[in-house]
């Protein structure tokens, strides 16, 4: 378990309140300095660390300020108690002082213990208020253009499922279950075409609404609508990096059906699953439509159900020329052509899928993320990997599309 100060002893509720009133001082009146004012500030956030680690509620409330911020603060460490963080600190940025108020920028890191391999972290904004000598903290909200955090938006249920963590705010536990029994079937669904490396475990955040979803991403929430559900996280291996979260919208979840709601588990479990495998040099048509391969794998849906925008540009004579850039994956433009590159990379790779073997499919996988650079990633995978060149690679590509959806 990670602690900011490993040789301290666990602080009891009085010990926590003598530390704050030593760091605030016992005199009514006076000032202090900046440089004090700092050393004051970041006692009280050491503190506040310590009692999320000891899940001590009292500890925690200690330090925060008398009224609604205190009663804010028991919601929130309501919910930062059933989540069971195995570390939480704070790393202070800056401090200036105005009088009794203290405005902080910091940076918040936790680790949910059993899913992150590293620390998450969070840019905060806090003002701290000074009553009769002592410091306490009045406001704990993301700095300026940083999302959200779930446990913020309400009270959290949490859901364990047997290899997923479930987070929901506004949402009956029922649902959460629900998602949970679906997540812990999308791991080894996923395992069984990617054998490669990875924890096997999900957190999933379930807020009340899409407005929500958006804040959690510090995204507007038109360029969610009728995406139900995103993966975040960092790219590079996952020894030196957090979990992925899985955010669903809750309201294009809800629409869809039994078969949809699974897919799109699997197809965000692939994503936590290859993130090691995926860099800078990953084309979007490559992860997207790996995801969506594995969400279809085994399914027996035909690509005609699969790519219905793609069969109809095809029948119109409007066949694509050229795999889908990354820009035709914005959430924010147009919804059908939105489609038509997802269908378009799950095509590619179902069709090396097909020609070469699942196996050659996953190597082409790891071998463009490999790469050194973006420029000729995928030409060198597929002259490396499938003995062929990227043109014949598009070419092969193209007849495919046809064939399957005339």
């Amino acid at each position: 378990m990670a602690r900011s100060r490993p040789s301290r002893p666990r602080p009891g509720r009085a010990a926590a309140l003598a530390l704050l009133l030593l760091v605030g001082g016992c005199a009514g009146g006076g000032g202090e300095s900046g440089g004090d004012t700092g050393k004051r500030v970041r006692a009280v956030l050491d503190a506040r660390g310590d009692a999320v680690r000891e899940r001590d509620r009292a500890d925690w409330l200690a330090t925060a300020a008398p009224g609604p911020a205190r009663e804010g603060a028991g919601t929130v460490f309501t919910n930062l108690d059933a989540l069971r963080p195995s570390a939480w600190s704070y790393r202070v940025t800056s401090v200036t002082p105005e009088g009794d108020h203290a405005a902080v920028r910091a940076t918040l890191s936790y680790r949910v213990q059993g899913y992150d391999s590293a620390p998450v972290t969070a840019q905060r904004a806090l003002t701290l208020r000074r009553v009769s000598g002592r410091w306490y903290v009045s406001a704990d909200k993301p700095a300026p253009g940083a999302p959200q955090q779930l446990w913020e938006q309400g009270r959290m249920t949490v859901e364990r499922g047997a290899d997923s963590l479930v987070l929901g705010v506004g949402q009956p536990r029922a649902k959460l279950a629900d998602v949970a029994g679906l997540a812990d079937e999308a791991v080894p669904a996923v395992r069984r075409v990617w054998p490669e490396r990875w924890a096997g475990r999900l957190i999933v955040l379930l807020p009340a609404s899409l407005d929500r979803m958006a804040a959690l991403l510090g995204e507007k929430p038109a360029d969610y609508r009728g995406i139900a559900a995103v993966t975040t996280g960092e790219l590079g291996s996952v020894a030196h990096v957090p979990a992925d979260r899985v955010t669903v919208n809750p309201e294009a979840y809800e629409e869809l059906g039994s078969f949809g709601k699974r897919f799109v588990l699997i197809h965000e479990a692939t994503h936590v699953a290859t993130r090691s495998a995926t860099t800078a040099q990953t084309p979007l048509w490559l992860s997207e439509g790996f995801a969506d391969w594995t969400g279809y794998h085994g399914s027996g849906r035909t690509p005609r159900q699969v790519a219905p925008e793609l069969a109809q540009a095809v029948r119109e004579g409007e066949a694509p020329t050229a795999l889908p850039t990354d820009a035709d994956f914005a959430f924010s433009g147009d919804p059908d052509h939105l489609a038509r590159a997802y269908e378009g990379g799950w095509l590619a790779c179902r069709m090396i899928a097909e020609q070469w073997g699942e196996p050659k499919l996953r190597d082409f996988y790891q071998a463009v993320g490999e790469h050194q650079g973006r420029d000729g990633a995928v030409a060198a995978a597929a002259r490396e990997v499938l003995g062929v060149s990227e043109a014949e690679l598009v070419g092969r590509w193209r007849g495919y599309v046809r064939e399957q959806l005339a």
